[in-house]
């Protein structure tokens, strides 16, 4: 079949129950043969030798670093999380608390070394913003760690040059300053949530007090702080307490998916939704937005709705539940958005005090203070919502700071102009000609992790070290303080931004460590400060540091939400919606390989962002999925491949941000298109007048959406919660599945006491993707680039499929995550010719790549389709850093090799070692496996099913317990929950 026929428009055909395609509910015939025929482009399995040369490279370019810089430990005392450093054994690792900066927050850490190289990131139990867990971001920083093409050297002009030549240029700099009191001298920075590089800036304006601090990044959440302004007078942090919600509306808010305490958020939500240990009743969640999320997916009803009409909503819902003060819009919503307000309302009175309200980042500030006038009137304030101070140390609109530099830079009253992070020549308004002003700037200073768009336009380029090679401090959301310790030197003698205050302020600039430990010495009052600060570090968080909670009064909105306000947004065309992306968020995360290669949780597309738009909006266009448009907003352009979402508002267009870019790196580099070419400041978010033109050209995407097809088969399952109630859907009757004994398989002998086993719950996974790039980083599994995801060769041990049900325009979302079954009587084993695939006694289809000679019969005769095969040499074994970051406890595989999850074996092993040194058996939960530790929601659960008090063994015993194709009689040792959804009965 050729491409250009992969993705027509589609009849609408009568629906399959589950889908996992607009495609496949169709069942055209070219989807057919696309799916049976086993290589679909013949024409591309062999790639050019440039194409080659650049796929080699795809987990980064740039000549190999120095052989034994990655081995470096930190001169200053670190302390680890659980044995002191004179312990070290050889071939033992050892777990270092910190913390990775990222939305406006630090995130708390635990990170694994094996002598000396980070070489894996969990989540901090103890840290509140992460509790154990670690999303796609945090756990790829080990690879952005080692990244090959991250800034190496300090460049003035581009030319290489040394610290203390830029020490005593930027001290001339300073000196001139110093007679006009910094009247010249321009400060920006990303939101500071670090009390010492605040106090560091602080000593700098004093000693300057002409100078001006900006700060900006393009997703600072300047909303939510202008909507408790609008709301209390004041800018505050929300804190939602969703453990204690039983009906939560989301207002375009993706609070399961982005933003601070996403993580906390999502082990909340899940504990209100867990059938097995949670008693109470289940809650219940309603999403209005225009484009899916997680969040979203998980909903119990979702409402797609223009991103310009949930103002009107909330209005409407903020006048049915009798909020003082707010009029009823005088325009009137689009169909069948009127006709939810009512229900919502009365579902949110009925839980007065057990509700909650969440507004989304991306939606104007009256939206946020009418959420928290309805959090008001619905009792939750105290409960459900509490407000504190903000972790940002000095919160300001970043669009007005970063307007208020540029013109200055605009009138040439900047001489010095020093950027600590950030990439604003990319990402910064269009309208605001950025890279323009930037060229009247006489001193031009950036420190960055690479020499990346902003770094190019400056005269002096410093490396920024990286967050693991950082000493520094910073706040989680709700305050708590963290001292983040590096677990490595610099690899490429990279600065933090304290050291360069430092620079700036002292003749003799400090150490990071100096700088951190002699801040918070000078902070403390405790007379121990060793003690207080070995415990810190070991801890990975400061006792009784979280802001205090604080009494608010909602102030009188009649005069802040005037009707007028809340109108519909006008403008001819269609509705523009900017949108982080979830996989390279705003760009900063582009060079990572995992990252780019990681399905994006909605669309399932790789390596590139495209217009996202609904099918019914498709249709009235003409278009289908690839064709390549022309998107126009506000006199500038650029062109971008559509692809058809379902569940995606209609007469709105969708746009991820942090593609397009052209100093990223090798992998980074030209891929996609750059939506901040559209984005302006005053529609930063979404905006009216988009307009679309048909270019006639086509462009790949490489999507892993269509891979798989569920034949008509029952892999998954759902009903509602009253139907769970009542038993009705969920006494699954395997009667006339074959019986362990009737089978052609020669059983092996198993272990009677141990036998290990997992459990996914459904209802509690939201399709983050948190369990895929875990388990990439634990088991050293490669990339393989875009054209081999194109045929279907993408190599993640593990995959979370989406189906969907119902009408394309909204269909009901199940997530399933499927890593290898282990069955029992495994169809791979047989086939092998070689025995590389064979069965331990404790009940593991374990492989043994030394003897695998790539006939491919176990993929061939797998049902779930979960073995990867190295159809070419996909580990990069040329860059001598890139071996650092490998996990030593797991073989590389090399070309010709089939592999596969196996439970996280070595960890299995590493659990029995020490127990049989301690003389006990394993206990439950000592084991936790890498995509287990990684889910936010505690989904997946793994143990000794042998043991009838286990965890896994108490959720298999669950009614909603099933075993994906178990009618095939290979008895899978994964087992799943079924999806439950908590309906109101008002709506059909």
């Amino acid at each position: 079949m050729e491409h250009t026929d992969r993705f027509k428009p589609l009849p609408v055909l009568e629906s399959k129950e589950y889908w996992r395609s607009l495609e496949e509910r169709a069942d055209s015939p070219e989807f057919r043969k696309y799916l049976e025929t086993e290589f679909p482009h013949k024409h591309e399995l062999w790639m050019d030798p440039i194409s080659r040369r650049d796929f080699l490279k795809m987990m980064g370019a740039g000549a190999a670093m120095m052989f034994f810089a990655g081995c470096r430990k930190p001169l200053q005392m670190i302390f680890p999380y659980n044995e002191n450093p004179e312990n070290l054994i050889p071939g033992k690792p050892l777990y270092y608390a910190s913390a990775l900066p990222l939305g406006g927050c630090m995130e708390g850490v635990i990170v694994e070394s094996h002598e000396g190289r980070p070489t894996k990131i969990e989540g901090n139990p103890q840290h509140p913003d992460s509790l154990g867990a670690a999303d796609v971001f945090m756990q790829a920083a080990i690879l952005g760690l080692y990244d090959p093409e991250r800034s190496q050297t300090l460049l003035n002009e581009g030319v290489i040059s040394t610290w203390d030549h830029f020490l005593g240029t930027l001290r001339t700099a300073l000196d001139a300053q110093q007679t006009v009191q910094g009247a010249g001298l321009r400060l920006l920075t990303e939101p500071v949530v670090s009390p010492s590089l605040a106090a560091q800036i602080r000593d700098l304006l004093k000693r300057y007090p002409k100078a001006k601090w900006h700060q900006y990044e393009p997703l600072a959440r300047a909303n939510a702080l202008a909507g408790s302004r609008l709301a209390f007078g004041q800018p505050l942090e929300t804190q939602y307490r969703i453990e204690n919600a039983d009906i939560i509306v989301s207002l375009d808010a993706d609070f399961l998916g982005t933003g601070p305490g996403r993580l906390r958020y999502a082990r909340a939500f899940a504990k209100g939704r867990d059938l097995v240990e949670d008693q109470r009743e289940m809650n219940r969640l309603y999403v209005a937005e225009p484009s899916p999320t997680v969040t979203g997916a998980t909903a119990d009803h979702h409402f797609p709705i223009r991103a310009g009409d949930i103002e009107n909503f909330a209005r409407k819902l903020a006048v049915a539940l009798g909020v003082d003060g707010v009029e009823a819009p005088a325009a009137a919503l689009p169909e069948p958005a009127e006709d939810w307000v009512r229900p919502v309302a009365k579902d949110l009175r009925a839980n007065h005090g057990r509700s909650l309200v969440i507004p989304g980042d991306s939606q104007p500030p009256a939206v946020h203070a009418l959420a928290q006038a309805m959090n008001t009137a619905l009792g939750n304030v105290g409960r459900t919502v509490v407000y504190t101070t903000c972790a940002a140390v000095s919160p300001v609109d970043p669009i007005a700071s970063l307007q208020d530099l540029v013109n200055d830079m605009d009138r040439k009253q900047v001489d010095l102009l020093v950027m600590l992070g950030g990439n604003p020549v990319y990402d910064a308004p269009a309208d605001f000609s950025f890279k323009e002003r930037l060229d009247r700037v006489k001193m031009r200073v950036h420190l960055g992790l690479y020499a990346d768009e902003t770094s190019n336009l400056s005269h002096w380029h410093i490396p920024l070290a990286h967050a693991l090679e950082s000493w520094s401090d910073g706040r989680a959301s709700d305050g708590t303080l963290t001292i983040s310790q590096p677990l490595i030197e610099p690899l490429y003698g990279g600065k933090t931004p304290q050291e360069m205050l430092s620079a700036m302020l002292d003749d003799s600039p400090g150490t990071s460590h100096d700088l951190i430990k002699n801040y918070w010495k000078s902070q403390s009052h405790t007379l121990d400060f060793e003690s207080a600060w070995r415990k810190s570090l070991h801890d990975g968080v400061v006792e009784e540091t979280a802001f205090k909670i604080k009494e608010v009064s909602l102030k009188p909105l009649t005069s802040i939400l005037s009707p007028s306000k809340g109108e519909r947004t006008k403008g001819e065309g269609l509705e523009i919606v900017f949108k982080p992306d979830p996989s390279v968020w705003d760009g900063r995360f582009a060079n990572n390989a995992w990252l780019q290669e990681l399905p994006k949780p909605m669309t399932k597309l790789t390596w590139d962002n495209a217009a996202l738009l609904g099918p019914e909006t498709a249709n009235k266009l003409g278009l289908s999925n690839e064709d390549v448009i022309e998107l126009r907003y506000q006199g500038r352009a650029v062109n971008a491949p559509v692809w058809i979402t379902p569940g995606h508002a209609e007469n709105s267009v969708t746009v991820y941000l942090g593609y397009g870019r052209t100093r990223a790196g090798h992998v980074g580099n030209g891929k996609g298109f750059n939506a901040y070419a559209l984005r302006t400041s005053d529609a930063l978010s979404f905006g009216s007048g988009l307009q679309i033109r048909r270019t006639g050209e086509r462009y790949r995407l490489a999507c892993t959406q269509i891979h798989h097809s569920m034949e008509g088969r029952d892999i998954v399952r759902g009903a509602s919660y009253a139907d769970y109630l009542s038993n009705a859907k969920f006494a699954y009757k395997e009667k006339d599945f074959p019986k362990p004994d009737e089978t052609l398989y020669n059983s092996p002998p198993l272990d009677q006491e141990v036998g290990w086993g997992m459990s996914i719950d459904m209802n509690l996974c939201t399709g983050c993707n948190a369990c895929i790039i875990g388990c990439q980083a634990e088991n050293n599994i490669p990339t393989v680039g875009k054209d081999q995801v194109l045929i279907g060769r993408e190599m993640q041990w593990i995959r979370v499929d989406n189906y969907f049900r119902g009408d394309p325009d909204n269909p009901v979302v199940t997530n399933q995550p499927v890593p290898c079954m282990h069955c029992e009587n495994a169809p791979c084993e047989p086939v092998c010719p070689v025995g590389a695939t064979v069965h331990s006694d404790e009940g593991l289809n374990e492989m043994v790549y030394n003897r695998c000679i790539g006939t491919r019969y176990c993929s061939n005769n797998c049902p779930y389709k979960v073995r990867r095969f190295n159809f070419f040499q996909y580990v990069d074994n040329e860059t001598e850093i890139l071996k650092f970051m490998r996990n030593p406890d797991v073989t590389v595989r090399e070309r010709g090799v089939m592999e596969k999850c196996t439970y996280c074996v070595q960890r299995i092993n590493a659990a029995k070692i020490t127990a049989e040194k301690d003389g006990r058996a394993v206990r439950d939960g000592e084991i936790v496996t890498a995509c287990q530790g990684a889910c936010p929601t505690r989904a997946i659960t793994f143990g000794n099913i042998r043991d009838p008090k286990s965890a896994v063994s108490q959720r298999k015993a669950e009614p909603r317990n099933y075993a994906m194709l178990g009618e095939l009689g290979v008895r899978p040792r994964t087992t799943y929950l079924a999806k439950v959804r908590n309906l109101n009965p008002e709506f059909d």
